[in-house]
Formats: structure tokens, C-alpha cells, sequence
């Protein structure tokens, strides 16, 4: 009798919310093909140097301006380099400041958000404060400035600048969802049985809301692309000649290239638009998988 009442009991036991969650997503077509399109995106990229039919650098001035066909899947541009090549080299560039400015903004964001709703009180009110301080940074005149001081800054100091300022948002929505986690009984129960709070945010909180934290991590992996095209398009992103789809969109800036050799412009803006979209569908794709509201 006691067997089979517990072994009804577990039968009750449905699927976790992270298998449910996994089970809607895989059931929305538009984020499953946005997956395998970054996928391959992303093979591409960090393959580059096995697919790559020439070194992204070399200059061949006798195959300069070169349309699409022949020795060049998609033509060469004013310096005789082959775009293919380069397209290939800027996705690596790219996706990798990308990923390692997320990396970043969410680890800043996610400690500093639960801390602060975990403990509120004065702790809550510097940590907001300073936030507050962070959020209101002129983001695009410090890019300027450090830029125009150090000419050679690289690719890492432009790492640190993206994420030195794009934590705040993140750290707010987490800080949020802290506070309401917090209120929950089993995390009362936690406290009352003698665990700290690195304990209770770490192995309580932190993964209820992990939900939360990812869907933010997808839509700041878009915008760190976003910002880093941007900058480079304005001279003070990735530096010059290092290949990223920026650097390619500020050499082909030119009316003349505009107007004339469109291969050079179109595949680095089809492949940043369609990248942008494939990580915005796959974020809202997983912001609907966890919310226990939405039916499909």
C-alpha cells in the first residue's frame, strides 16, 4: 500500500520548468531555425582559418574592384582583398567581442544586481547609486576620448569600455527579480536553518532566476554587435585594419563604393542584420519558454 501510494507519488511528479521551457522552444520554428543559423554563423567564424582561401591582410593590387565569380566567391574590394575572406574574419572579430562583452556585463550585472536586492538597506542604496552614476555616463563621449588619447588602444580596451557601461540595465532587472525571489518561503526556510547569503544566492536564487539572466545575456549579445559595428563604422571601434564587419562597413563608405560595388557593403549588412535577428527571435523565443503564461 505505502509503495504504491509513493510510487503514484512520484509518477505526479511533472517535467521540470527547464525541460518544459526547452520543449516550447523547440516547438517555435522561427527561434529553431534563428539557433541553427547562428550555429553555423558561428562555425564559420572560428573556422575561418581552415576556410579562408587567402590571408584576410593581403593586398593584391592587380585584383582590385573585382565583382562576384572566378577565384572570388564574393569579389575584392579597393585594396584587391578578397570579401569572403574578410567576411569570414570579421564574424570572428565580431562575435568574439560580442561574446566576451556579454560574458563580462553579465557576471558585473548578476553580482551586483543580487547582492543589492538580496541585502537592500544602505547596501542597496550605494550599489544603486553607483549604478544610477554608471547609467548616466556619457557612453559615446568616452569612446571618443579614449580613442583620440590612445590612437593604438585594441580590441581588448574597447572590451572593457563596452562593458564598464553596459552592466547598469541588466544589473537593475536582476536586482528586481532578487527582491522578489527573496520573499519566497524556501529562501526564508534557508535563512532560518543557518545558511549565509553567498549560500542562499548562490544555490537558491541565482538559478530561479537564471531564466531571467539568460534572456538578458541574449539580447546584450545583439546589442554588443550592434555597438561595436557602430563604433568601428565611426573610426573608434576594432582598429584599422583588423577585419570586423564594421571595419568592413567604414571602408565601404564611400559614395563611389555605395553606388558601384555593391558586393563589397551588402554581405558584411546582410550578415549583421540577419545575425541581429537570429539573436533577438532566439531571446524572445526563450523569454516565452519561461513564462509560464504563454501557449503556442
Amino acid at each position: 500500500m505505502t509503495a504504491t501510494h509513493g510510487k503514484s507519488k512520484i509518477q505526479s511528479i511533472g517535467p521540470s520548468p527547464w525541460k518544459i521551457a526547452w520543449r516550447k522552444l523547440l516547438r517555435n520554428k522561427l527561434a529553431v531555425i534563428s539557433l541553427l543559423f547562428l550555429l553555423v554563423v558561428l562555425v564559420l567564424a572560428y573556422l575561418a582559418p581552415v576556410i579562408a582561401p587567402t590571408d584576410p591582410t593581403r593586398v593584391d593590387i592587380s585584383n582590385r574592384n573585382l565583382p562576384p565569380g572566378g577565384d572570388y566567391l564574393l569579389g575584392t574590394d579597393n585594396a584587391g582583398r578578397d570579401v569572403w575572406t574578410m567576411l569570414l574574419y570579421g564574424a570572428r572579430t565580431s562575435l568574439t567581442i560580442g561574446l566576451i562583452c556579454t560574458l563580462i556585463v553579465m557576471t558585473i550585472a548578476t553580482i551586483i544586481g543580487s547582492i543589492s536586492g538580496y541585502y537592500g538597506g544602505w547596501v542597496d542604496a550605494i550599489l544603486m547609486r553607483f549604478t544610477d552614476f554608471m547609467m548616466n555616463f556619457p557612453f559615446l563621449v568616452f569612446v571618443i576620448v579614449l580613442a583620440s588619447i590612445v590612437r593604438d588602444a585594441g580590441i581588448w580596451s574597447l572590451i572593457l569600455v563596452l562593458s564598464g557601461l553596459s552592466w547598469t540595465g541588466a544589473a537593475r532587472i536582476i536586482r528586481s527579480k532578487t527582491m522578489s525571489e527573496k520573499e519566497n518561503e524556501y529562501v526564508m526556510a534557508a535563512i532560518s536553518i543557518g545558511s549565509g547569503p553567498h549560500r542562499v544566492i548562490r544555490k537558491h536564487i541565482l538559478p530561479n532566476i537564471m531564466s531571467t539572466i539568460i534572456v538578458q545575456a541574449s539580447l546584450l549579445l545583439a546589442a554588443m554587435i550592434v555597438a561595436e559595428t557602430a563604433l568601428s563604422f565611426l573610426g573608434f571601434g576594432v582598429p584599422h585594419g583588423t577585419p570586423s564587419w564594421g571595419n568592413m562597413m567604414q571602408e565601404a563608405r564611400q559614395p563611389h563604393v555605395i553606388r558601384t560595388m555593391w558586393w563589397v557593403w551588402v554581405p558584411p549588412g546582410l550578415a549583421i542584420t540577419f545575425t541581429i535577428l537570429a539573436i533577438h527571435f532566439i531571446g524572445e523565443a526563450i523569454k516565452d519558454a519561461f513564462n509560464p503564461r504563454f501557449t503556442r
